[in-house]
């Protein structure tokens, strides 16, 4: 979908669709009101019948019978001023798209100067709420059709309009693309098939960009032990995908970002096996490591001006004669050993090597994303991921780049006396504990262990990065949502900007 930004009046839009965001209860003001003089109050007559109504998730298209150059108006609810925010705008945009996904092939919007938002902001969050909210996740339908809308455009003459569409418009793009790896059947995307798709982003994007992705004998080799028994039940192998972006002049010569992400293609759990309910769903346990692929590319179309390292530990978590076992201790890349009490509980042992390899190949700043403890999802259900750190202004500035971006993220404790719930009686510690009290917070303090020295976070987005059913907003459908890629993005612009 191309998104542009044009100017000129209301009047002079020709488009299938011409849109403007409507406060409910406030009547009708500001373009809309002219808009209703203009159609001999139209506008009004419907408002008084209950037709228009500013309601959040109501999008109500007016036939306006040449009367204007757009052959439909829309005035997209969003909700009372009292509850604005940028999601509210984003939920009007994506109600819009999906109702006009029938028949619009271009879509124009008016910004509102009355809303709680700068026009750059709304601008964002318009682009983002119809680029996520008219994805289609059944790609692999034999009926499946392209999608009839092809444009999107911001009625505005600012240059930093222009601007934060144009962005906004990439990183949603790469956000559309790391769901389209989430919702891949396992059988398409096995971990060799997720380094192929990570091969295929650097090819196609900035020579800046680079990807290698070495496979489970050099994982081994590396000395990954906790890594490789996860990977070793399984018949498709394990790929450690690692990509750089390195930009020609860089804005710190003191950062380099490190992005880590968790991508199981499948989980069964391993030997302790999970239910059956839902299983299906367990191809999206990639989702953190598509989201910090998908980043990758996002931040090589931005021209992003900091050096940034990717590492994904890719692998199935399958059940067969060679899986790990409940008993066993591995021995991680940092030395330390590891009791396994759950082999279901086995994110964080991939992450438990890729953490330090990601330090040892320059990362300063780190974070993870993962979809680890289906606590979390209990705890704040599919709105926001926990985020944990072991640096107090780092995780601030994790949190912030969430809320701005819309990737929701609420900060969590870490504190040193939780770190027994993973001491063991055999090894340095264990990776899991049979008490379900702080399941999230003992996971994070496990991690901990293997971040190194220098600001981490971790990002648990296991009720945010797929969807079992779809949530009320601009993200309604099913499947992966791309968590985190707007985030990296967002944490990119303020780490460079903080130099």
């Amino acid at each position: 979908m191309r998104v542009e930004v044009e100017t000129g009046s209301p009047e002079s839009v020709e488009a299938d669709v011409l849109a403007a965001p409507l406060i409910a209860s406030e009547g009708l003001n500001g373009r809309v009101a002219a808009l209703n003089s203009g159609l001999g109050g139209l506008l009004s007559r419907l408002a008084e019948q209950g037709e228009i109504t500013g309601e959040l998730k109501t999008a109500p298209l007016v036939h306006v019978d040449g009367e204007l150059k757009a052959a439909r108006l829309a005035l997209a609810g969003v909700g009372t001023r009292e509850a604005f925010d940028a999601d509210a705008l984003r939920t009007a945009a994506g109600t819009l798209s999906h109702e006009a996904r029938g028949f619009a092939r271009s879509i124009f919007w008016l910004l509102d100067e009355s809303l709680p938002l700068s026009p750059a902001e709304q601008a964002r969050a318009i682009v983002d709420g119809t680029l996520l909210g008219s994805y289609d996740p059944g790609r692999w339908k034999s009926s499946a059709e392209a999608p009839r809308l092809e444009r999107l455009v911001i009625v505005s003459g600012d240059s930093a309009v222009a601007e934060a569409a144009r962005r906004a418009g990439i990183v949603a793009e790469w956000t559309n693309r790391a769901r389209d790896l989430a919702n891949a059947p396992p059988n398409e995307l096995t971990p060799e098939g997720l380094a192929d798709r990570a091969a295929e982003i650097a090819t196609e994007s900035s020579p800046q960009l680079s990807v290698e992705a070495p496979g489970l004998e050099e994982i081994r080799e590396l000395g990954m032990g906790a890594f490789a028994a996860v990977a070793q039940g399984s018949h498709n192998p394990a790929r450690l995908i690692v990509m750089r972006y390195d930009p020609p002049r860089p804005a710190r010569a003191d950062v380099v970002l490190g992005l880590v992400g968790k991508a199981v293609t499948f989980d069964t759990g391993g030997i302790s096996i999970k239910k059956p309910t839902y299983m299906e769903d367990m191809k999206g346990d990639m989702a953190g490591g598509g989201a910090v692929i998908a980043a990758l590319g996002a931040l090589a179309e931005l021209e992003c001006p900091l050096p940034v390292v990717g590492v994904v530990g890719a692998t199935e978590n399958a059940v067969g004669g060679g899986a790990y076992r409940p008993g066993d201790i591995l021995t991680a890349m940092n030395g330390k050993t590891i009791e396994v009490i759950n082999t279901d509980a086995e994110g964080r042992l991939v992450l438990a090597d890729v953490l330090p390899y990601a330090r040892q190949l320059g990362a300063t700043h780190l974070v993870d994303f993962a979809t680890l403890t289906g606590a979390m999802e209990r705890a704040l259900g599919d709105f926001y991921a926990g985020v944990f750190a072991n640096d107090a202004d780092w995780r601030t500035l994790v949190v912030e780049a969430g809320e701005a971006s819309g990737d929701h993220a609420w900060p969590w404790p870490l504190h040193s006396r939780y770190r027994r719930y993973v001491d063991s009686d055999y090894a340095d510690l264990k990776n899991s504990n049979v008490r379900s009290q702080g399941v999230p917070v003992l996971a994070a303090e496990f991690l901990r262990e293997f971040a190194s020295e220098g600001p981490w976070a971790h990002v648990d987005m296991a009720g945010t990065g797929f969807f079992t059913w779809p949530r009320h907003d601009y993200l309604w459908q099913r499947g992966g949502t791309g968590y985190g890629v707007r985030l990296i993005c967002e944490l990119a612009d303020r780490l460079a900007a903080a130099a």
